[in-house]
């Protein structure tokens, strides 16, 4: 019982940089070559959360050395955070931070000014797709749609 003891007592420092560094390292240069931006938006609030975690141990290990359970609640939240199952760290950002935020109002100037006020019209999510719809079919498909909606409105 000396050594299975031993490895539960220590589980954070065997466990930990594996789930907590390694594993996010390889996700998030995974994420960097993929053509998606969900997987992006998974590692990246991971590193911000990670981070602000390692600055409140930083600022408050005074009082966490008190805890003995602290670098356990920390993995386990971290797991949280980093495992495909739960993909917490997305959670964290779809659920509590974009809702405080608003990010993403940035309209590319490449495009023309009709295109840019109803880029910034459209939610985050919509102005992903539409700047997809652009990328495969080009500005000019964007411009027809446009039209074809104002002559619409016109008739109703």
């Amino acid at each position: 019982m000396g050594v299975l003891g031993a490895l539960a007592r220590n589980m954070d420092a065997l466990v930990g940089p594996g789930v907590m560094l390694l594993y996010p390292l390889y996700a998030s240069m995974r994420a960097i070559e993929s053509p998606s931006s969900l997987d992006d938006q998974q590692w990246l609030t991971y590193w911000v959360l990670y981070s602000l975690i390692t600055l409140f141990e930083l600022s408050c290990w005074k009082v966490l050395q008190w805890f003995p359970l602290w670098p356990y609640m920390k993995l386990l939240f971290c797991c949280w955070l980093v495992l495909p199952i739960f993909n917490g760290a997305a959670y964290i950002y779809e659920a509590h931070v974009r809702r405080y935020f608003k990010i993403g109002n940035y309209v590319n100037p490449y495009y023309n000014e009709r295109q840019r006020r109803v880029l910034q019209m459209m939610s985050l999510d919509a102005r992903k797709s539409v700047e997809r719809f652009i990328e495969t079919h080009g500005p000019d498909a964007l411009d027809k749609i446009i039209r074809a909606a104002e002559e619409e409105a016109k008739r109703t």
